[in-house]
């Protein structure tokens, strides 16, 4: 733990030095550049004593969410400002190296000064992230999107093609402190006027009481005509505090557990129950939360008993990478899998159609939006609401609409 944190206090004393020098580099005036050092140490001394401050008992607060806001917002542009100069002390060395062996004037400099525009070039580059982590806190994290995908199946019975299905996901109720943007949102899911509504998890961050505030709120919800079903996600399990006790981690989990309940959803707890239209029917299976990295306490084989390969089956599992590594391959042809859990990482960049990265990608294969393999799908949803980063950049939070269509897929 010490190694680690020097090696941290010595990678931002690094960040700091080359800021100070861009800074440097453009201003001139010196009491705008001890100004600019006061400020950096009383930031990070801040960050620090917040950071010591963390209550294990409690968890994520509001100081903690603003603390991570913080740091996000210095020290990522700070990093993209000192990777622009060390580019240029690279470029330095080299052109230094050449002039020291090749030539003949003594008077040569070995290491040339900082040229401004190369600050210049760094400081606007900064301001990019800046900018853009501000309109995360103040506006991303409730720039609620309603995206639509029709998904084909061959085998899907009749009665269900068009069949609509709303989902939600990892509210974090804990973290929200805006009831008109919540309100909004909740319109927007009953303006989609679908079949089925499903949440797949997350409905706090961790202590059952964080969604008191917001039932009256997710309880205008409307009754939706096959019903509204969900299931528990990492964070309904209370895990990530130090409890008293077990008995009063268990009371928690149980509260979380009837909180669903709460809000009119049927919690599937390793289990199944039959969605039926027309005459015929699909199953809906939920498990409960299985993460490669995370608890796994879900079930497939119990949710599934009973159950036919010829079933057509939707399964709600909060974590993505249960699909990648348990159900994309199971024998009992599960033929699509609603997820959610990575949030997108709340940072990154996306053009729908064209283009998507986050930083996600690089720990979850599937992260946002929909795959397939072999005619089996999994739709990961972005996420309704945010934690850690009090923000969202880029991926922003998300209401799905999923519409089961019969037939080969157009694409």
């Amino acid at each position: 733990m010490g190694f680690r944190f020097l090696l941290l206090c010595l990678f931002l004393l690094v960040i700091e030095l080359y800021a100070f020098q861009a800074l440097r580099t453009l201003v001139k005036i010196k009491w705008a550049l001890l100004s600019y050092q006061i400020i950096s140490v009383l930031v990070l001394v801040f960050i620090v004593y917040s950071f010591m401050q963390f209550d294990r008992s409690v968890g994520q607060t509001k100081q903690t969410m603003f603390t991570m806001g913080l740091v996000l917002l210095v020290y990522i542009p700070k990093l993209v400002l000192t990777l622009v100069l060390i580019g240029e002390d690279v470029f330095r060395l080299g052109a230094g190296s050449v002039n020291h062996f090749i030539s003949s004037n003594d008077n040569v400099t070995f290491f040339a000064s900082r040229r401004k525009f190369v600050s210049q070039i760094g400081l606007g580059l900064a301001a990019v992230p800046f900018l853009s982590l501000i309109y995360g806190i103040f506006e991303g994290r409730y720039n609620y999107k309603v995206i639509k995908q029709s998904i084909f199946f061959p085998d899907l019975p009749d009665a269900f093609d068009g069949f609509k299905i709303t989902q939600i996901s990892d509210v974090h109720s804990g973290s929200f402190d805006n009831p008109e943007k919540i309100e909004y949102a909740i319109d927007l899911v009953n303006e989609q006027n679908s079949d089925l509504i499903l949440f797949t998890g997350d409905i706090v961050n961790t202590d059952a009481k964080e969604m008191h505030p917001w039932l009256d709120t997710f309880n205008r919800i409307k009754k939706h005509e096959y019903g509204k079903y969900s299931v528990l996600g990492n964070h309904d399990y209370g895990e990530y505090v130090t409890w008293p006790s077990e008995k009063a981690k268990e009371a928690n989990f149980q509260a979380i557990k009837n909180l669903y309940g709460q809000i009119d959803f049927k919690l599937l707890l390793n289990e199944h129950t039959f969605i039926e239209k027309g005459g015929q029917k699909i199953a809906l299976v939920g498990v409960e939360n299985w993460g490669h990295n995370f608890k796994q306490a879900g079930d497939l084989n119990k949710a599934a008993q009973h159950l036919n390969k010829e079933d057509f089956k939707i399964l709600m599992s909060h974590d993505p990478s249960h699909w990648d590594y348990e159900v994309q391959h199971h024998e009992k042809n599960f033929h699509l899998t609603l997820s959610g859990h990575t949030h997108g990482m709340q940072f990154g960049i996306e053009i729908p159609g064209y283009f998507k990265w986050s930083l996600a990608q690089y720990v979850y294969k599937q992260w946002a939006g929909l795959y397939e393999n072999l005619g089996r799908y999994v739709y990961v949803n972005r996420g309704f609401g945010y934690h850690a980063y009090p923000g969202r950049v880029g991926i922003m939070p998300e209401i799905t609409v999923i519409e089961l269509k019969k037939g080969k897929s157009v694409a």
